[in-house]
This record gives C-alpha cells, structure tokens and sequence, in this order.
C-alpha cells in the first residue's frame, strides 16, 4: 500500500481517525496526570486556543491550499468530483505537517505543558472536522445540525462559483465574505443533495 496514496482503502481510510484520536487521547491523559498544578488554567486556556484555532486553519486551508496551491487543488477536485470516495489526506502526510509546521514551532516558543495544551486542542478540532467531513458524505442527516452542514458543504459542491468552505461551521465564510446565496442551486432530497440543472 503506497503511503502517500490519496483514495484510501477502508483500512486506511478508519487508521486516520483511531490515530488522531488516540494522539488526543494520550494528549488528555498527558496533561491531566503529568501537568504541574500551576498552570492548569494556562494548559485549559491554551486548549481552548487550539480549538478555536483550528476554526480558521480549517477555513484557510479549505479555502487557499486545497482550492489555491497545487498539487493539493487537484488532489482536492478529486474529492469533488467523487464525494462518496474515500479520498483525503495520508496520514503520514498530515501528520507530518502537523508536526513540523505546528508542534516544533509551537515547542521553540513556548514549554512542553503549552504546546501540548494547544496541540490537544487543535486537534480535538480537526478530529471534529474530520467526523464532521465524513459525516456530511457519509451518514443520513437525522440531526438539524447535521442537516445544516449537509446543506452549507452542498453549496460548497455544488455551486459554479466556490465559497462555503467551513466545514465544522459558516463562521469565517460570513466573516470574509464567501458565503452563497439562499437560492443557490441545491436541493435537499430524503437526505442527500442534488445539483439542480443550470
């Protein structure tokens, strides 16, 4: 199996989620167990910084890397074209990323306590992302929060021009103005999404 293959057997595709979720897991324990007592308010504010960090690299990433720099444009409009397939980010891959453009960064400039606060939040954020994002292709939307979503990624999919790249929430669309407009051509069908015809 290559390790840098973007369609993923169900294997694979199942390993990225119990990895990031055992690296929050071990995260959590790290802290509660190890961490000083002192600084449990800096480690619970510094989560929470992580978390609502992830919010807008979601944003970003979605919107200028996957939909503006090659070769991860193309990689992306694969999953365009064919969102039922398990395609996405290898995990070696992204947690490679992760580890050089956040964690060591993150290290040189703050202690191990901090860094390990901020990365249990960040990613506690992209697990949410990444059951959000398999949720909308993959699971019927019996919740109106999943039934939003589904809507607010259909637009995403499945409009002429792009926008409504928050996948977890619309909030950095409306901040920056790349939100569609309510008669955009989707329709919502015994939970999936169609494109209407142009």
């Amino acid at each position: 199996m290559p390790l840098f293959k973007l369609e993923h057997s169900r294997t694979a595709y199942r390993a990225d989620f119990v990895f990031y979720s055992s690296v929050v897991v071990i995260l959590a324990v790290f802290l509660l167990v190890d961490s000083p007592r002192s600084q449990r308010l800096e480690i619970m504010s510094l989560t929470v910084l992580g978390l609502l960090s992830w919010s807008v690299i979601e944003y970003a990433l979605h919107r200028f890397v996957l939909h503006g720099l090659q070769p991860f444009r193309r990689w992306h409009m694969e999953h365009h074209q064919r969102p039922r397939a398990l395609i996405g980010t290898p995990t070696i891959l992204s947690g490679t990323l992760i580890a050089l453009l956040v964690f060591l960064p993150a290290l040189l400039w703050a202690d191990l306590w901090s860094t390990c606060a901020f990365m249990l939040g960040l990613l506690t954020g992209y697990q949410i992302y990444a059951v959000t994002h398999h949720a909308i292709h993959h699971w019927h939307a019996d919740t109106a929060w999943l039934r939003q979503r589904k809507r607010w990624h259909a637009l995403h999919h499945h409009t002429q021009r792009s926008g409504c790249y928050g996948v977890t929430s619309p909030f950095w669309d409306y901040i920056f103005g790349s939100t569609r407009p309510a008669d955009a051509p989707t329709t919502f069908n015994k939970g999936k999404f169609l494109p209407r015809k142009f």
